[in-house]
């Protein structure tokens, strides 16, 4: 139990921990607010509570798109770290996160407006910036997911390579085999958050279009919920790699950054 506050403590200490805790409070709610509002049988004060749930998501999604004025120059200074992605090693995984980095980099500043037009700040319609900004947001995951799914039949090329015992001793095969099984978990889920979230971004999407604003409030939290959830699960346990790996330096006397 200790050990679970002390993460929670250390995740919420960093933006990116604090942003999907947020996140999770505010599905989780929608997902509950959505399900006591859509029961007919529900009394008056589950209807109350339901409405409150929801305005409570409302206010924390809110929050966090006023939070995101600050991520332009954090995302513009990884595109320019990430460049051409030189580093990678297939030429169809370079592309694919060259072009999310777009994306994801031009998303920003469409939000941006939207949200100063919905403030008044300037005097421009905001439904145009919000559409602009959703269809950046679900052109990002539909490549998110792509990535995912090259990355993971690049992962299983090598690992019928290593099952044929090419390349190395059985206890650093062994090893090899182990690290790819995790990697190809860690882009299951990936795949999984991303498809849950480009669900919500087809809903927000114009009527019309497939099945955009049909999802009642519960399923769009359920959706969140999961992916939030997901990611929650993916930074515990890239935290938990990186201190075991730092616990591992500090003994061999490897400089632990």
């Amino acid at each position: 139990m200790q050990q679970s506050v002390e993460s929670l403590v250390r995740l919420l200490e960093t933006y990116r921990g604090r942003d999907k805790v947020i996140r999770t409070f505010c599905y989780g709610s929608q997902l509950v607010g959505g399900a006591l509002t859509q029961k007919a049988a529900a009394d008056a004060s589950s209807q109350r509570l339901g409405k409150s749930l929801l305005l409570f998501s409302a206010q924390l999604s809110h929050c966090r798109t006023v939070l995101r004025l600050f991520d332009d120059l954090s995302m513009l200074a990884y595109s320019h770290s990430y460049g051409l992605g030189a580093s990678e090693e297939d030429a169809g995984v370079r592309w694919i996160s060259v072009l999310t980095n777009v994306a994801d980099q031009l998303y920003y500043p469409c939000e941006h407006i939207a949200w100063a037009a919905d403030a008044e700040l300037i005097k421009v319609r905001s439904d145009k910036w919000w559409l602009f900004s959703t269809v950046l947001w679900g052109t990002s995951l539909l490549l998110g997911i792509l990535r995912s799914f090259r990355v993971l039949l690049l992962l299983r090329k090598k690992l019928k390579k290593h099952r044929r015992g090419e390349g190395g001793s059985r206890c650093l095969l062994s090893k090899l085999r182990s690290d790819l099984h995790r990697q190809m978990q860690a882009e299951m889920l990936s795949i999984l958050s991303s498809m849950a979230d480009l669900c919500n971004a087809v809903h927000w999407m114009p009527p019309g279009f497939l099945w955009a604003g049909r999802f009642p409030s519960w399923l769009v939290g359920l959706l969140g919920s999961t992916s939030s959830l997901i990611g929650l699960i993916q930074m515990n346990t890239s935290s938990s790699e990186l201190s075991g790996s730092t616990a591992l330096s500090s003994q061999s006397g490897g400089d632990a950054n």
